[in-house]
């Protein structure tokens, strides 16, 4: 029993490596590598693809987790849960051919650098082809599987266990009940102007404050680094390695510190991972709902609290001249304007969910025949004047503005909506347990993160994202204390 266990351990290692690889290119087509060069770095990602895909479908690897599995009192808790993700993993993809497997991998390594080259030209025409085929391929890939389900339910499923169409179409109309008018209640009020905030900064100084901000939140540049791209992510090669990256706006600083404290968020996931767990399969965030709740919060509940920035203008050793000449409760109100804007990562909490319908509605709306890639910068338009009130110019600013798509992430955008949710539960948990406003003013930022550590972060995959829940909360998702915390909060800034 041990040989077959090390046997395994040989194998998923070598899977890991595989996928660290993959990781690196990935990390490389997206910050520094020229465009003249995607086409190589695609084959590349292709190639390795398939050797992953390889490994994890042979008759080998099948035989040794059955064999495992077959003796699973004998073996911890932890490799158990690894032979059930894996065994999860080879049903989805081993009905795939391996040609198409490759082909799809090269395709989103292309598709990305065609979207860049098409935001920047305002050119959805150029895009439209590729990102038809990432949709069929995503399409085709679910029949594979045999299931007479919804095809776009089961790709919910894959982001989200147990999500699908008729739960995330309750989840979003309950929201838009609610948030709607509490949108147009507020707006309604005095209007706040955030201008003192679109002061110019240039890119040394927005990185320089970037930095102090992760280590201000706990997020270790020992163990990773913050670069640029054109458009914020996170991505792990493993815990001691957590690379993100943020963007740089000359007249709108607060974009990059947002984003940058975001990102943050996901890579103190990252690293917060149990050692125990870092050589196995499980070394990654339960789901994608959970791991946007991590940088949601960072974001919203500490980033944009009135209590975070006391401690950190007190506290830091970087920070803008301008923020000195700013009150404090004019900088809470400024950071937390409610205005309808085009741009996702851009948007108030208030308005946030609304741009996540709109990707959701749109991609629904693909899967069922509704609607038809070409005509989505239409649609994209009248779906955004319908939830938020204003109408993109261009594309650029609308069906263009995220690389989700252009990566094959199919289904994912629910997952922040999710990650709201869940992150005010996560909250209202942690206020029993610790005075958090006097933890943010007193700089402490350190016992948030240690909390987040061994409630969620350590148990990586080993946990469902409602196990963990459950055990903080005591229920499952409820978007009610989500709902609650917006009306309170923005009713509060505008009275």
């Amino acid at each position: 029993m041990e040989e077959k266990i090390e046997k395994f351990k040989k194998m998923i290692k070598e899977k890991k490596m595989i996928d660290s690889m993959l990781a690196l290119l990935q990390w490389d087509l997206e910050t520094q590598a020229p465009k003249g060069g995607y086409k190589l770095i695609s084959e590349m990602i292709g190639e390795l693809s398939l050797k992953s895909y390889n490994l994890t479908t042979s008759e080998e690897f099948s035989e040794l987790l059955c064999e495992l599995k077959e003796k699973e009192e004998k073996i911890d808790g932890i490799l158990r849960k690894e032979i059930e993700i894996l065994e999860e993993e080879m049903e989805k993809i081993k009905v795939i051919p391996s040609d198409e497997y490759r082909a799809y991998s090269e395709l989103t390594a292309k598709a990305q650098g065609i979207w860049e080259v098409a935001r920047e030209k305002n050119d959805f025409n150029s895009f439209a082809p590729i990102l038809e085929e990432i949709f069929n391929y995503n399409k085709k890939f679910i029949e594979y599987r045999g299931s007479n389900s919804d095809v776009y339910s089961i790709i919910l499923n894959d982001y989200e266990k147990g999500m699908n169409i008729e739960k995330l179409d309750k989840f979003f109309e309950k929201l838009k009940s609610e948030i709607v008018p509490l949108l147009k209640e507020v707006t309604e009020k005095e209007k706040k102007s955030k201008e003192n905030l679109n002061f110019k900064v240039d890119e040394y100084n927005q990185k320089m404050l970037s930095e102090e901000l992760l280590k201000y939140i706990g997020f270790d540049l020992n163990r990773g680094i913050l670069s640029e791209s054109a458009h914020p992510f996170t991505l792990t090669v493993n815990k001691d390695d957590v690379r993100l990256t943020t963007r740089y706006f000359e007249n709108i600083p607060f974009s990059s510190v947002f984003s940058t404290i975001h990102e943050g968020g996901h890579g103190i996931y990252e690293q917060g991972i149990g050692d125990e767990l870092k050589e196995t399969m499980l070394a990654d965030g339960t789901s994608m709902g959970i791991h946007e709740s991590q940088s949601r919060f960072y974001e919203n509940i500490i980033g944009r609290s009135k209590e975070f920035w006391f401690g950190f203008l007190e506290k830091s050793k970087f920070k803008y001249k301008e923020l000195e000449e700013i009150s404090l409760e004019k900088l809470y109100r400024d950071i937390n304007e409610v205005s309808p804007s085009l741009i996702r990562v851009e948007a108030d909490e208030l308005t946030y969910s609304l741009h996540i319908m709109v990707r959701y509605e749109i991609e629904k709306g693909i899967f069922s025949g509704e609607y038809s890639v070409m005509d989505l910068p239409k649609i994209w338009n009248e779906k955004m004047e319908k939830y938020l009130g204003i109408r993109p110019d261009n594309d650029s600013e609308g069906v263009l503005q995220d690389v989700h798509w252009s990566c094959g992430l199919i289904g994912y955008f629910p997952s922040y909506a999710l990650g709201n949710v869940y992150s005010v539960q996560i909250l209202n948990a942690m206020k029993k347990e610790m005075n958090i406003q006097g933890v943010l003013e007193r700089g402490e930022l350190n016992k948030i993160k240690e909390w987040l550590n061994e409630k969620i972060h350590k148990y990586g995959k080993l946990k469902t994202p409602k196990e963990i829940m459950v055990e903080i909360t005591g229920e499952e998702m409820n978007p009610d204390y989500y709902i609650k915390y917006l009306q309170e909060k923005y009713r509060s800034i505008y009275k």
